[in-house]
């Protein structure tokens, strides 16, 4: 298989895995992670290829993590290994007042704990926009650029009004991270139209509905809350409450392990490359509950699978069903305001 199925030119000088290893899970209430075993699975995720991490600096130790994993692979294999693999994190503030020593400190801080000499990319979030101070980060963040402590600055869950503010002022920002899954296609009515303008690329997250989107949830009766045992199904069965109900869902569902059996391939695969081969997207994030539970070799098989039109039409009668996720919601991001 070629390369270019499995990455993507997010920038000139940064290239990622279409698929990137997303670490919300060690972050707590997705059950209990054992750092040794955790260590020992990101090594065998990256000998798979699946060489992209993304994290926050309010994920618990994700950021330490990261840093113990590249001490071993720099101690048993050499600096030189360490060039294979690309580090993401968030800058998450509370809003207040955004000086230089703030920001500084905190990706400082961020650069100490993953053991990297610049970050590859800070995805920077920000929870109340009545809070301008949002622009000052930004500021701050673009003159680290400069000092090389970052190399590229994207966003979290900001709306289009917002990242148009930020074109105005002069930011080039690499991408926004955003939920894009079959059932939440809020980015297309607004955000991917202004990111194809401007250059912006998207990093899709939730696009398995925390696991929903698999074979395990197929004909199954709607779970009670005490089933949804992670926080990531209990925030998407409020997605999938909100798209239209269970026994819609059950649909898609059916819809998605016909597809799949035609391909030889899963649930979860067609749903990834569903998203993947939207305009403006770089990468999907799939969550990675290092020690617990692990599903390598069945994302490595999105890269070959080639959905064709037939499929995509199967996938649209169900989801023009639905309700508006956008109406009801808002634009992307808009859940956590």
């Amino acid at each position: 298989m070629s390369q270019s199925q499995k990455t993507y030119k997010l920038a000139s000088d940064l290239e990622i895995c279409k698929i990137l290893n997303g670490m919300w899970q060690v972050a707590g209430d997705h059950g209990k992670i054992d750092p040794e075993s955790a260590i020992s699975e990101m090594i065998s995720y990256h000998d798979s290829g699946f060489t992209t991490w993304d994290m926050a600096d309010i994920y618990g130790p994700a950021e330490e993590y990261i840093g113990e994993f590249r001490r071993r692979i720099a101690k048993k294999r050499g600096e030189d290994e360490l060039d294979k693999m690309q580090a993401l994190t968030k800058f998450v503030p509370n809003p207040g007042p955004m000086t230089r020593s703030i920001v500084e400190h905190s990706i400082d801080n961020s650069i100490r704990k993953m053991n990297v000499k610049a970050i590859d990319l800070v995805q920077f979030h920000w929870w109340d926009y009545s809070d301008t101070s949002y622009l000052d980060a930004l500021h701050h963040l673009f003159k680290l650029q400069d000092e090389k402590k970052i190399r590229h600055v994207g966003l979290t869950n900001f709306d289009t009004e917002r990242i148009e503010i930020m074109v105005e002022n002069g930011f080039k920002l690499t991408s926004n991270q955003v939920q894009y899954s079959i059932i939440d296609q809020r980015p297309e009515i607004k955000m991917v139209p202004f990111c194809q303008k401007h250059d912006i690329k998207l990093l899709s997250y939730g696009t398995l509905l925390g696991g929903f989107l698999s074979e395990n949830y197929r004909e199954k009766p709607e779970p009670t809350r005490s089933q949804l045992y992670t926080a990531s199904l209990q925030k998407y069965k409020n997605m999938i409450d909100a798209w239209g109900g269970w026994a819609l869902f059950q649909e898609l569902l059916a819809v998605l392990y016909d597809i799949a059996k035609k391909h030889d391939s899963s649930i979860a695969n067609v749903a990834a490359k569903y998203i993947l081969d939207k305009p403006a997207v770089a990468g999907v994030i799939i969550g990675v509950r290092l020690g617990i539970a692990e599903h390598k070799s069945d994302n490595a098989r999105v890269f070959s699978l080639n959905l064709d039109k037939e499929d995509n039409e199967k996938i649209r009668q169900v989801t023009s069903r639905s309700k508006d996720l956008f109406s009801s919601i808002g634009d992307c991001g808009d859940e956590y305001r």
